[in-house]
């Protein structure tokens, strides 16, 4: 049985958005929707006095949030089966427990009543940080949120980190049939310089070439398993997460992997996965690496 594709939906601009990438998403890979709404609102409603004049109480507010992004949904793709749920907890820990049962996590970058300006939500934030499954935060321009670029961009890491991003990676571009740029970003050791010039036998390209050779070793598999995808392969001098940034303005979609803590408190997300979920151009997808 095929997990479904999960979004959070509040109501929000941001979540709607959300709504609409997922049931494109949806469609692709033929997988169900499943739209959830979650809020504490059992532990504060009752405390004080109502009336017919007062706004709707959060549970109705909640009904017609997901009616409304129900019918969004089934208006943009009729075929793609949906289903919603109201849930009276908190939205991180509603999402956190349906990703053990879901294909993948979708979340706006901004919730409804958070700070205007802010950069991504805090709910956003948490769910990409501790989910045991792939989450997939929608933010970026018009022409990544739409597709238009057709190329999905891969911010290949470590080994230990990203096995699972990489096959993530290479179904989205199958699904999509689309270009997998996979770029392995790679930096001189700090105290190399003009100043200070490389050691002898240690050129700059030896760098770079340990980084298209750990890039080959990372795709190998994938490449096999899926001979249709278009592949274009690019190491790149600098820190990976101005890397990945700048190449997510041409991208509809950027793909990272990241680690479990130790002690199973979260995902190391790191500065690539920070700077990505802040500032990317494109919806990123956060794809946790299983033990």
């Amino acid at each position: 049985m095929e997990f479904p594709l999960v979004v959070g939906v509040d109501g929000s601009d941001s979540s709607l958005t959300a709504v609409d990438w997922a049931v494109d998403e949806a469609a692709r890979h033929g997988l169900p929707l499943r739209l959830v709404y979650a809020s504490l609102w059992e532990r504060y409603e009752g405390a004080t006095p109502s009336s017919s004049l007062e706004r709707p109480s959060e549970r109705v507010m909640a009904e017609h949030f997901v009616g409304s992004a129900t019918e969004r949904a089934q208006r943009r793709n009729p075929e793609v089966k949906v289903s919603a749920d109201v849930r009276p907890e908190d939205a991180v820990s509603a999402l956190l427990r349906e990703g053990h049962h879901a294909s993948a996590l979708v979340t706006g970058a901004r919730g409804r009543g958070e700070i205007t300006g802010l950069l991504l939500g805090s709910v956003s934030l948490a769910v990409a940080a501790r989910a045991h499954c792939p989450v997939i935060v929608i933010r970026g321009d018009k022409a990544g949120l739409a597709g238009i670029h057709e190329r999905i961009l891969l911010g290949a890491g470590d080994p230990a980190t990203s096995g699972e991003a990489v096959r993530f990676a290479f179904r989205e571009a199958e699904a999509r049939t689309c270009v997998l740029d996979a770029v392995r970003a790679w930096r001189r050791p700090a105290h190399e310089s003009t100043d200070h010039p490389l050691p002898a036998g240690e050129p700059a390209a030896a760098y770079e070439q340990r980084a298209s050779d750990l890039l080959d070793t990372l795709l190998h598999e994938a490449t096999s398993a899926h001979p249709s995808v278009r592949v274009r392969r690019a190491t790149v001098e600098g820190p990976a997460r101005t890397v990945l940034l700048k190449r997510s303005a041409a991208a509809d979609l950027v793909v990272i992997g990241a680690r479990p803590r130790q002690g199973n408190h979260g995902l190391q997300l790191g500065r690539v996965g920070h700077t990505l979920l802040h500032h990317a151009e494109c919806p990123v997808a956060v794809v946790p690496q299983r033990a």
